[in-house]
């Protein structure tokens, strides 16, 4: 597997587990630190928050913009944690460049040839997450894109795809874990968060994707839940995150893997 360096202290490749962690957005600054530190002493170096947030209501919370990205920059200063964060158009790239060290494509934009061509001519990391109506192929393809100018710190994302299936958000394809890593170098990330839609799906989930050689998670955590402006039904609390990430890294243990 190819080695994708983060920031000084972080590197994903062979043996590492790379445990992503943080809110659905950023809501506040008391929000965004408060569960940053909690975070950072239970072991998570990467951070995550949405500051544009693509919304199927146009009426839902949109995000801070700028002050969220402002925001996630004095949590990595209080904390040393580095950001990752979602880029919704080309014109919000360099601002959110700034910012991250890691950049998100989220699924709405998996396919988004125009955006992802834009995104491929920065050099930091991309976390590429796998749309829900996208095959094996197409994520590979969107890969492509991504790669195009040289730039091969792409990390996938599998977060689930629409099925008939409605007892859950979405259908996670953890098949799409071995097949990946057959077919490409890249490291695979699960998102059992919105695969689940709920909160008490996220622990089996998550456990199962670890289980099945994903290279890491990312989750959405929130100090209060019911009281999140994003997607409250699937955020852990704290305590619950920390009982998840004790068991993922006794999972870990038994494959000979660190978690960074």
């Amino acid at each position: 597997m190819r080695d994708i360096k983060i920031n000084d202290e972080i590197t994903l490749g062979d043996n590492k587990f790379l445990m992503i962690a943080g809110p659905c957005s950023v809501e506040s600054e008391e929000q965004i630190i408060s569960v940053a530190m909690d975070l950072r002493k239970i072991g998570v170096n990467v951070l995550r928050g949405g500051a544009f947030k693509p919304r199927t209501c146009p009426d839902s919370f949109q995000g801070l913009g700028e002050e969220g990205l402002k925001l996630l920059s004095k949590a990595k200063e209080v904390t040393g944690m580095a950001i990752i964060t979602e880029v919704m158009d080309g014109d919000e790239l360099p601002l959110v460049e700034k910012y991250a060290d890691i950049i998100q494509i989220g699924s709405r934009n998996s396919q988004n040839f125009s955006l992802l061509k834009k995104i491929s001519k920065q050099n930091k990391p991309m976390l590429l997450k796998r749309g829900f109506g996208n095959t094996v192929d197409e994520l590979i393809g969107a890969a492509k894109y991504l790669s195009m100018n040289g730039n091969k710190n792409v990390i996938f994302s599998e977060r689930g795809i629409r099925t008939f299936e409605h007892s859950t958000r979405f259908t996670l394809d953890i098949s799409a874990i071995p097949v990946l890593h057959e077919r490409t170098d890249y490291p695979v990330i699960i998102d059992p968060s919105h695969a689940a839609g709920l909160n008490r799906y996220v622990e089996p989930l998550a456990l199962g994707g670890t289980a099945s050689g994903a290279d890491g998670l990312i989750i959405e955590v929130h100090p209060d839940p019911p009281s999140a402006l994003s997607d409250s039904a699937q955020q852990l609390t704290v305590p619950q995150f920390k009982d998840l990430y004790l068991k993922v890294q006794k999972i870990n243990n038994i494959f000979g893997k660190t978690m960074v």
